[in-house]
């Protein structure tokens, strides 16, 4: 019996001028692809069988047709364009209809040269997927279907398509809540020693665990979560001043993420098994990622968890030069928490992976953050940013100026004062607010104090009067702060540290202890 993966469908979009990469299953001993006069054939060996299309120019609609001389799959209006995976957890789900002005945007969108293909969100292998595989398909851009795709990776798709003028498709494949270890094998993470206490918290949390009351338990918590969900939904929309504490209160506990087990989402390795891999390794350009919130009880971590990630995912899809860009975290705290300072450590790996992790880029989004909100609305500039990155690094286009704001370089001392110099400031900075704030130094004592700073042409020049003798300076080493400096073109100058042994460490975290067992990176 020929069969394909679920991704290919009518309206996908394959990647232009690449080799184009299809797979599936057959009974017979070969099998033939064509696409506009173009034949390719194949051995099926051990039931399964690759084909490579050549390289084709951005245009279309096109049909392919695959066969095995018994059975033949017909596949119509394809385009051939730019392609990229948009992978993450709810920031990167957040759906467009629910970004900011998301209802308006969505009734009004034309087709914009956007395609997306959503990969079906089930936790595990088995017949609920295969269904949910059955009724997905690549979808044109239309009020009714954008509702539901990411708003970064809307925005991002429609901005690139209008710059290059082909047809931009994202496969989404996001999951809110999720780590990053959700997101890789067991086989990588087990040549990490740092990423041990993952796997570690999992094995003794399944340790003896009972298939059939799993299940159970399973079914038990989904039913009653669905419940607790809609009741809590309802209070937030309805009561004056909702708070959490009185919504647990009138409603239960809060069971999310529910019985830890093979088909709970938060899993590590989970999403690696039942989504990323129904969809590898489909040819793409490259990779759009926000995440990072839910791994901020392992910060010192991130930098190793994030680049085993990379190099899971440029191995899975056979490609060590893919491109990937990175969405640092921006300004975030709840209401009421303290200020773990946990972030800055994650903010910081990522862009520490920028800086050492080839064919890598970061949007610098500090400040779409919001007070009191993990989940920010304004993804419009969020995914332009991006789009930003990815014309810079991969499209190779001259527009610097537009993709980058300042980045800290290097300092050098001058008596009682540090000066910090930056990349990507040749056109100078400007404070946003009455003065820069966010900025601190430290002596040998590695004690921090709050700093006086000025801009200075391409620099910041940073000072405090207990500080006769600086040797550390930071800047927005915070979960959540006003944001005051930018570059010309408006984009925030990136969070950092002048050293990593400056002796910041973090206080804890949303899923505080975890962490704590972990190894400083």
């Amino acid at each position: 019996m020929l069969s394909l993966p679920a991704i290919f469908s009518d309206h996908m979009v394959f990647q232009r001028e690449k080799n184009i990469l299809l797979w599936g299953e057959s009974d017979e001993k070969n099998v033939t692809a064509v696409i506009d006069e173009k034949k390719v054939s194949s051995d099926v060996n051990n039931g399964r069988w690759e084909i490579e299309l050549p390289p084709m120019a951005a245009g279309g609609p096109y049909e392919l047709e695959v066969s095995d001389g018994v059975q033949t799959k017909k596949y119509t209006d394809i385009m051939i364009g730019e392609v990229w995976l948009a992978g993450g957890q709810s920031n990167m789900e957040l759906e467009l209809q629910n970004s900011m002005n998301g209802q308006e945007v969505c009734a009004n969108v034309k087709d914009d040269g956007v395609r997306y293909y959503y990969t079906p969100k089930v936790s595990w292998v088995g017949d609920e997927l295969f269904e949910a595989e059955k009724k997905s398909e690549w979808q044109h851009c239309t009020p009714d279907n954008c509702k539901n795709w990411s708003a970064v990776a809307y925005y991002f798709a429609k901005e690139l398509s209008k710059k290059l003028g082909v047809t931009v498709g994202i496969i989404g494949c996001n999951w809110g809540g999720t780590s990053a270890s959700c997101w890789t094998s067991r086989e990588f993470m087990e040549q990490e020693t740092p990423l041990k206490p993952y796997l570690d918290k999992y094995d003794n949390a399944v340790k003896g665990q009972n298939p059939e009351e799993y299940i159970k338990a399973r079914e038990e918590y989904i039913k009653y979560q669905a419940e607790f969900d809609k009741n809590v939904g309802h209070y937030y929309e309805t009561a004056k001043n909702p708070t959490w504490d009185e919504a647990i209160s009138l409603f239960g506990e809060n069971q999310y993420p529910g019985p830890m087990g093979p088909r709970n989402e938060t899993r590590p390795n989970g999403l690696y098994d039942s989504l990323l891999k129904r969809v590898m390794p489909y040819t793409l350009r490259g990779f759009l990622y926000y995440q990072g919130e839910e791994d901020d009880h392992m910060p010192y971590t991130y930098y190793t968890m994030l680049s085993t990630l990379i190099r899971q995912w440029r191995h899975d899809w056979r490609d060590e030069q893919l491109p990937f860009m990175i969405v640092q975290l921006p300004m975030f705290k709840n209401d009421g928490e303290p200020d773990y300072h946990n972030w800055p450590f994650i903010r910081e790996a990522q862009m520490r992976v920028f800086k050492t992790v080839k064919n890598t880029g970061i949007a610098v989004i500090l400040d779409k953050g919001e007070y009191g909100n993990i989940h920010p609305v304004q993804k419009d500039v969020v995914g332009e940013r991006l789009c930003e990155q990815a014309l810079y690094h991969v499209y190779k286009n001259d527009n610097e100026k537009s993709a980058f704001g300042p980045i800290y370089k290097s300092y050098e001392k001058d008596e009682e004062k540090m000066i910090l110099h930056f990349d990507y400031a040749d056109n100078g900075m400007e404070c946003k607010g009455e003065k820069l704030i966010g900025f601190e130094i430290a002596g040998d004592d590695k004690k921090y104090y709050k700093a006086d700073a000025k801009i200075a042409g391409n620099d910041i020049v940073v000072s405090a009067s207990e500080v006769d003798k600086p040797k550390y300076a930071r800047y927005c080493w915070t979960n959540y702060s006003e944001v005051t400096l930018f570059g010309k073109n408006g984009i925030p100058a990136a969070p950092f540290r002048t050293s990593c042994d400056d002796g910041a460490v973090a206080t804890g975290s949303r899923n505080e202890g975890l962490w704590k067992i972990a190894e400083v990176d």
